[in-house]
């Protein structure tokens, strides 16, 4: 199937553009502008050849994001999976008292603007049987477990779950699989060195997830779930 990645310059998205490959799949790796030149994704792309496509896709321009939509449509290209990826941190550790309200605004823009852009113009293109629209979300968005801190990255993806929710009960009668999962803290650039997980094998877990090799529990109301499928407390 073809997967759409957002944010697949670095870190996740990267890992995952790179095990969907490994898998069969077919990648559109959408990223900024000013990463078209990563070396990884170009690699891949020399290894994997027409199965991996990098696309200029930022997430903040509706206009750019309908035109790559466009041009997937006029290529005949159908998508399996839409990875809502991309997403920022700000304010990291910032108390209310002194935040700066242009870091929450920014937040919400790529946070949750972004991934609502994206299924706005591709939804028409999530066509193939038994599709996905996976929004990459994190356990700082869980309600039940709210903390003091980080607040243009907690609200933002407690936001994004929410629009998760009404994606699934949008799309559930046309059998498009809608999650929002939390990836874990990951060695990345955002989760730091300390983190205990390996990026790799969160984007292994989301692939599982896409694939229907883990299953959510279908008995639960929502649809909040960690990279193995277990329900995150929303």
């Amino acid at each position: 199937m073809n997967i759409l990645i957002t944010g697949a310059s670095r870190g996740l998205g990267c890992e995952m553009a790179a095990a969907a490959l490994e898998r069969g799949h077919a990648v559109i790796a959408g990223v900024r502008a000013s990463g078209a030149d990563n070396d990884k994704l170009t690699a891949l792309a020399a290894a994997y050849g027409s199965r991996m496509t990098i696309a200029e896709l930022e997430v903040t321009d509706e206009a750019g994001i309908a035109r790559l939509a466009g041009q997937l449509q006029a290529e005949g290209r159908t998508l399996g999976a839409i990875v809502n990826n991309a997403a920022i941190l700000t304010a990291r550790s910032t108390p209310i008292e002194r935040l700066d309200m242009d870091a929450v605004v920014k937040s919400f823009d790529v946070n949750l603007f972004g991934p609502m852009r994206v299924v706005k113009h591709m939804l028409p293109l999530l066509t193939v049987k038994g599709a996905s629209i996976i929004n990459i979300s994190s356990e700082a968005g869980s309600m039940t477990n709210a903390y003091p801190g980080d607040y243009p990255y907690a609200i933002s993806k407690s936001a994004l779950n929410m629009f998760g929710e009404q994606l699934h009960a949008y799309v559930r009668d046309r059998g498009i699989q809608v999650l929002s999962v939390h990836p874990g803290w990951m060695k990345t650039d955002m989760g730091g060195e300390n983190a205990p997980t390996d990026p790799r094998q969160s984007a292994n877990g989301i692939l599982d997830l896409i694939e229907r090799k883990i299953v959510p529990d279908a008995s639960s109301k929502f649809h909040f779930v960690d990279y193995t499928g277990k329900m995150m407390p929303i």
